[in-house]
């Protein structure tokens, strides 16, 4: 996305309950090696970032030199390799995404070989369909995936190439092409969940895998072992969830910041929560928001999304409040919120168990186009807007995150915050 363009993650288009397990990991470490650059096409470069100080830990940057397409984007750096061998790439400008499962790597980033899953038919594809209308396509293939300086884990990743067969245009409409489409070299989906579409995918072709021979592409179920695979559950020990922690910002924003995803909940010294408080997610790692006297069951934590979306504030009698949160009126900012000044607002979060307590939870919309009118401010904690005309949907994207340690607990892993899938800070 360009700057000033609204991106939201991956919204759960399929039901994920289910999703308990499929593929293997390894412990065997493989040497790292560096792409000195990416295609012509790329405007992001894959160069290593400094050896982390504990094996569990994954640097983010944020609106850093490598990844800086547009506001309050997080990106780490991931290790692919060969499968089984110390043939392998660190590649930097990776998405970091807390509303999808599993890692998925634009070609032209790509420079070491991995293995194509096959079908009985042909070879596994996939086509997802992100919130911002934007698809990836490509095939399906295992890689051995190093995060941070733990040991190689081997699970199906999704090599996004808008050329894999003829038919990939047709069957994944509004496909990305390349890393300067999307603004990063790929994304990495560390949510709650083990695989990218579970049960729903692996009992019926539903649109999103497809096994293709040669130019034709027919839809397929697959099985939970062959989806796209979140690579944390298969770490050997901090494999129960995860942990987003990044700086507060001011006001006015920064020009960028670096934090810390931390891999494991309770297994290391590092990662032991204290005074936190977890909320349940349901099978489709969704909990509840309560705004403006409104229910939203489809609510969200999302690092890959760039604001705070929500549908606009609404009064029964005088209806939307225009003098709140009004719409930005540039033509290029038509669906961020413009307030004449910062609006303090509140919410209350509840987790999506039966007779959950909620928590209030305030926060601030600024003025988008004031905001972003500096040349250097990169990173915003009160940017947000309403994408879409209404719906049931509260995405607390990337400023939910600043200034808070945000755990993650994974599905079917247990840890002293509960049974995933929750969050809790």
């Amino acid at each position: 996305m360009k700057s000033g363009n609204i991106l939201l993650s991956l919204f759960f288009m399929l039901a994920v309950a289910g999703c308990g397990g499929g593929g293997s990991s390894s412990s065997t470490s493989a040497n790292t090696t560096t792409a000195s650059t990416t295609s012509p096409t790329s405007s992001i470069s894959t160069t290593t970032t400094s050896v982390q100080a504990a094996i569990n830990v994954l640097p983010i940057t944020v609106n850093g030199a490598v990844c800086n397409a547009y506001q309050n984007e997080p990106c780490v750096d991931v290790t692919v390799c060969t499968p089984g061998t110390s043939n392998c790439q660190t590649i930097s400008g990776i998405l970091l995404d807390t509303s999808s499962f599993g890692l998925r790597i634009f070609k032209q980033a790509l420079n070491v070989p991995l293995k194509q899953v096959s079908t009985a038919s042909g070879s596994l594809a996939e086509c997802v369909t992100f919130a911002d209308n934007t698809t990836k396509w490509g095939p399906v293939q295992t890689a051995g995936v190093i995060l941070g300086n733990e040991p190689a884990v081997q699970v199906p990743v999704q090599v996004i190439d808008y050329s894999f067969s003829s038919e990939g245009a047709a069957v994944c409409y509004n496909a990305e092409k390349s890393p300067s489409d999307a603004g990063f070299n790929g994304i990495l989906g560390i949510g709650a969940f083990i695989q990218d579409c579970g049960s729903t995918c692996a009992s019926s072709a539903v649109g999103e895998y497809y096994s293709c021979n040669g130019a034709t592409c027919l839809g397929t179920t697959v099985s939970t072992n062959n989806q796209v695979q979140n690579p944390v559950p298969f770490l050997p020990a901090d494999n129960n969830g995860v942990i987003i922690q990044l700086p507060a910002v001011p006001a006015a924003g920064s020009v960028s910041l670096s934090g810390s995803v931390i891999l494991g909940i309770g297994t290391q010294a590092n990662n032991s929560p204290s005074g936190v408080t977890a909320y349940p997610l349901n099978s489709v790692g969704e909990f509840n928001t309560e705004f403006n006297n409104v229910l939203y069951s489809g609510s969200f934590i999302d690092t890959g999304s760039n604001g705070l979306f929500f549908p606009s504030p609404y009064n029964a009698s005088s209806g939307p409040y225009a003098g709140l949160l009004q719409n930005c009126t540039g033509t290029s900012n038509p669906y961020w919120f413009c307030p004449t000044s910062t609006t303090s607002l509140s919410a209350v979060i509840f987790g999506a168990a039966t007779n959950a307590i909620g928590t209030t939870l305030p926060f601030q919309i600024g003025n988008f186009e004031s905001l972003t009118a500096s040349s250097s401010n990169r990173v915003f904690n009160d940017i947000g807007g309403s994408p879409n005309a209404g719906g049931n949907v509260f995405d607390w994207g990337l400023p939910f995150f600043l200034g808070r340690s945000v755990y993650i607990g994974i599905y079917g892993k247990s840890s002293s915050l509960g049974n995933g899938p929750y969050f809790a800070y």
